[in-house]
């Protein structure tokens, strides 16, 4: 099985509210599932690797059946894709917790690849995001 997944994270200040938005196609380009949630006080960074985290954990939880998958990861932060991808170092310790659960859940669910888009490429996910934030200031 093949699935696309578009991430995004988003901060209100630096560290400051911050959230992360996803959605995850089939094959078909049908969405499976979107979720958009508020993290609380974070940087941009934490909550862009926690959208990469919760899209993976929904598909170990709620698509993976043991079967390896074909997953493209797509994101517009250069960071995110470069660092997954093992193509930059990883330098902040307080995102090295997120990222060895990922890399754990890469290992189980199959073959994983990052991908680095434009941000208009990726509005959906953008827009998950800042509704999330936008749910804390009705």
């Amino acid at each position: 099985m093949e699935l696309r997944l578009f991430t995004d994270g988003a901060s209100r200040g630096n560290p400051g509210q911050a959230s992360y938005g996803y959605l995850i196609l089939d094959e078909k380009n049908q969405v499976i599932h979107q979720e958009g949630k508020s993290l609380g006080i974070a940087t941009n960074n934490f909550a862009e690797y926690s959208g990469v985290l919760s899209a993976l954990s929904f598909v170990k939880e709620k698509i993976f059946s043991g079967e390896s998958l074909d997953i493209l990861i797509s994101a517009d932060s250069k960071l995110v894709v470069e660092q997954l991808s093992g193509r930059f170092k990883i330098k902040s310790e307080s995102l090295k917790p997120l990222i060895r659960e990922i890399k754990l859940l890469e290992q189980l669910l199959g073959r994983i690849k990052y991908i680095h888009i434009p941000r208009e490429k990726n509005k959906q996910a953008d827009a998950l995001a800042n509704k999330a934030l936008d749910s804390l200031y009705p």
